[in-house]
């Protein structure tokens, strides 16, 4: 125990009160804590209930007059001697975030840090407060990768679901090799097979679309190239049959038909067997019939997206579509700058290139279009200004652009950067295992 006291012990005893701190007994005069009436120990001598005393305290004597707090004994000598001088000091040794948590107890503002410290005490609690921010940030975007990996096959809690099915370690076995193509070399060659074909029925489609590769018959009507029809017919009949075995071994039916991949999948060949069935219903006099046939046939674009359900078995590419989830605000931050620099930029393009009759850039939309490819740096070079005073607004068009789309993306690409990160970590985990 230590016992000390505070000026002028030969006052009556009902000036002072006792006070202890984890030990640190101290008796205080009266005078010396209404001097801040609003700190902790300066507020008890306002109270006028037992129960009122125990609101700022942690025990109460009555009998010896005596206040306990259950703090740092330690750090009270620095309370002590801001009552005496009205200025607190930094602690050495003690966290930045504790520091602030006890003066924050005691009542003692900011304010009252003395100037050899005030600097100091800010620029660290501004450290702690970036870095509060980027935990903050990280348990954020681990909620965001979390959800992201829930997306990913052959997790731990699906291959657990075939427990007491039929076949379930047959299903169990094809099912990994077909969602996991690191797995082993079985299923690395049916991913590889898969994403040829998948190849193979993109450029079909590509080649389908040139002239070059059109035919006609003897009636001057437009067919099928039967080349491009048998490639399609072959890379069809695999996705069917790849969607039909995955449905077939899937440990959960509604989950697997629910997954937006496997939708994209079944959207895929749903317009070729549709189209078939519209072909063989229409008989050359129901135009509407043929009208459905040539919608249904746009929807098999939406094949392209099956490259995805193979990328995201790439560590860059689920940490980009991660990062692109956790980075909403950030690309409304990049939208919301460009469309106030394209406004703006258009506006002053159009009344400054208006009078001249060699400029393209007549109207307002045409300057939109202008400031677009100009902010985001594309500059295809089909409109530009050719006044002086335009190519001076063009130029500072181009550097406002490079400034608007950095700022935003370097908030994302530090996203990516610790996604990617961990998302090499888990990969190693799980080839390691």
């Amino acid at each position: 125990m230590m016992y000390g006291q505070v000026l002028h012990p030969q006052c009556p005893a009902d000036c002072f009160i006792n006070v202890n701190v984890g030990g640190f007994k101290q008796r205080m005069e009266h005078d010396v804590l209404k001097r801040f009436p609003q700190t902790r120990l300066g507020r008890l001598l306002c109270c006028s209930s037992d129960a009122a005393v125990l609101e700022l305290c942690d025990d109460f004597s009555p009998s010896e007059m005596e206040y306990y707090f259950d703090r740092s004994p330690h750090f009270f000598c620095y309370v002590l001697n801001f009552y005496l001088t009205g200025k607190i000091h930094l602690v050495d040794g003690l966290c930045v975030v504790s520091f602030f948590q006890e003066i924050e107890y005691w009542g003692i503002k900011e304010r009252h840090l003395d100037f050899c410290c005030s600097n100091k005490f800010h620029e660290l609690m501004k450290r702690a407060e970036d870095k509060c921010w980027d935990q903050g940030s990280d348990e954020l975007q681990c909620h965001s990768f979390d959800s992201s990996t829930e997306e990913l096959p052959a997790s731990g809690d699906d291959v657990d679901m075939f427990e007491g099915s039929w076949c379930a370690n047959v299903r169990r076995n094809i099912w990994i090799r077909l969602e996991d193509p690191g797995y082993s070399t079985s299923a690395k060659v049916m991913a590889v097979a898969s994403l040829s074909v998948v190849i193979v029925s993109i450029v079909a489609m590509c080649v389908h679309s040139m002239p070059d590769y059109h035919q006609v018959d003897l009636n001057e009507k437009e067919i099928e190239n039967p080349v491009l029809t048998f490639f399609e017919i072959i890379c069809v009949l695999y996705f069917s049959v790849e969607f039909i075995l995955r449905l077939a071994v899937t440990p959960s039916a509604r989950k697997f038909l629910c997954g937006p991949l496997n939708m994209i999948d079944l959207l895929s060949i749903m317009p070729f067997y549709v189209t078939i069935a519209c072909d063989i219903m229409d008989d050359g006099e129901n135009p509407s019939l043929e009208n459905v046939g040539k919608v249904v046939q746009v929807l098999r674009l939406m094949r392209v997206f099956r490259i995805l359900k193979l990328a995201r078995h790439s560590a860059g590419l689920r940490s980009l579509g991660a990062t692109l989830r956790n980075s909403s605000s950030e690309v409304g931050q990049l939208v919301l700058f460009l469309s106030v620099g394209i406004s703006m930029f258009s506006a002053l393009i159009y009344f400054v290139e208006k009078e001249s009759q060699e400029s393209e850039l007549q109207t307002m939309p045409i300057g939109w279009w202008w400031a677009t490819i100009s902010m985001t740096t594309v500059g295809y070079g089909d409109t530009f200004p050719v006044t002086l005073a335009g190519k001076l607004i063009g130029t500072l068009c181009i550097l406002c652009g490079l400034l608007m789309v950095a700022l935003p993306v370097t908030n994302i690409f530090n996203k990516f950067s610790t996604f990617y990160e961990r998302q090499r970590h888990i990969d190693l985990r799980r080839s390691n295992n």
